[in-house]
């Protein structure tokens, strides 16, 4: 596994350290710490931006010193670019199978939203991206463990999320939790009225295709020996608010989805589910990507 670790000498890039050496990964697996600096705040000032390619170096060499417990090859790379480009360009080139960032920036304003940078990220990167937020102690006390939320709607993107999951080791006493939950039939139209029959039958429909692809998604991963459990909710005309619901009541360390969904256009456009999922939760998310000569 190739792991591209974003980091920008702010808090979030502490959390994210502390999350890639509290975690195990797959044996032989790569680690590349990378540094975006964009060159434009540097224009007239060429000795400063040395400076600060010097003192990003002496960082990036200090991270790799606590990394070395993990067991992964390691790695370091400066990109002379802005984060927002240069981060998805960069996970290409390196064909990076997964890409770890902290949720906000050394901004002021990324202290209270997820940055564009994140966001960007998100949306160009060529493979999985992992946002990481800090892990809170359940009942007062650090717990062994994670609890891992991996969100399915029967989608090709859902079960390579699953896949993802069942492939990769995970501290001891882990529990996964797969949950679905049936979208309720949007009517739209000149006039939208239909049989409260017909209704019901498309309703029903949804919600036996979250069932099966719930099922799915446990038989995977207990055949990969994992602790998991399962949840349908109630329908809803949106899964966000039930997949953020359910991470903050069953105290999730980490949401797992598919980058794009069972309808069309989100094939070729980030979903809306995953990018407001993982704008909004309150726990680390990861957005399961599919290698585009798949799709």
């Amino acid at each position: 596994m190739k792991l591209l670790v974003a980091l920008d000498g702010s808090t979030g890039s502490d959390a994210v350290q502390r999350e890639v050496v509290a975690r195990p990964w797959p044996a032989g697996s790569e680690c590349c710490l990378l540094t975006a600096i964009d060159p434009f705040f540097f224009t007239k000032a060429p000795l400063v931006l040395a400076e600060a390619k010097k003192d990003t170096q002496t960082a990036l060499d200090e991270s790799v010193e606590d990394l070395k417990k993990t067991g992964l090859q390691m790695r370091t790379e400066i990109v002379m670019e802005n984060p927002r480009h240069g981060i998805p360009r960069a996970a290409s080139e390196w064909k990076a199978d997964l890409i770890v960032m902290g949720s906000h920036g050394r901004g002021a304003f990324g202290r209270l939203l997820v940055g564009s940078t994140a966001q960007a990220v998100l949306r160009h990167a060529p493979c999985s991206v992992e946002i990481v937020r800090q892990r809170q102690p359940r009942g007062g006390k650090e717990a062994a463990g994670m609890r891992v939320l991996v969100a399915t709607d029967g989608s090709e993107c859902a079960e390579a999320a699953l896949r993802s999951v069942a492939a990769r080791p995970w501290p001891q006493g882990t529990e996964i939790r797969v949950m679905s939950c049936p979208e309720l039939p949007l009517i739209t139209g000149a006039y939208p009225y239909y049989p409260p029959d017909v209704l019901t039958e498309v309703q029903q429909a949804n919600e036996t295709q979250a069932k099966a692809a719930v099922q799915k998604g446990v038989e995977m991963l207990k055949k990969a020996g994992l602790r998991v459990s399962e949840e349908v909710t109630e329908a809803q005309e949106s899964p966000v608010r039930a997949i953020l619901g359910m991470a903050d009541l069953w105290g999730a360390d980490l949401i797992v989805v598919g980058s794009h969904g069972r309808r069309g256009f989100d094939r070729y456009v980030m979903g809306s589910v995953s990018e407001s999922v993982a704008l909004h939760a309150h726990c680390s998310v990861e957005v399961a990507r599919v290698p585009i000569a798949i799709l």
